[in-house]
């Protein structure tokens, strides 16, 4: 909230902010350059994964972590893998140009790669 330009502790221009300290009480906060690109990198591949789950809504999905989706299917489904990695793969539409690439892991249970 309410960006400016002040002095960092280094005595040198920087981006700060008003938020919410760790004393919890609002304060000027600095930031800087990465951290700033970080977290418009981190929104966008929200946006990403939010239009993955949206385009595979028909699915079980019951939970995601980070940029994973966790569906959960019977032995007996006939949904493949294939088909969901490549429903996960699809562009937004407002996002033209960025090529996507989903990895699939298929196992009885819940865990990491």
């Amino acid at each position: 909230m309410k960006p400016h330009i002040g002095v960092n502790q280094f005595g040198n221009d920087c981006i700060t902010y008003k938020g919410i300290s760790g004393g919890k009480k609002w304060e000027r906060i600095e930031t800087y350059g990465p951290k700033l690109v970080e977290n418009i990198v981190q929104a966008i591949a929200r946006d990403v994964l939010a239009y993955a789950m949206k385009t595979l809504s028909s699915h079980s999905i019951i939970m995601h972590v980070h940029d994973e989706i966790i569906i959960e299917k019977s032995l007996s489904s006939t949904v493949s893998v294939p088909l969901i990695c490549g429903k996960m793969s699809l562009t937004p539409p407002w996002e033209k140009g960025l090529k996507l690439k989903a990895d699939d892991l298929e196992t009885m249970f819940y865990r990491k790669d």
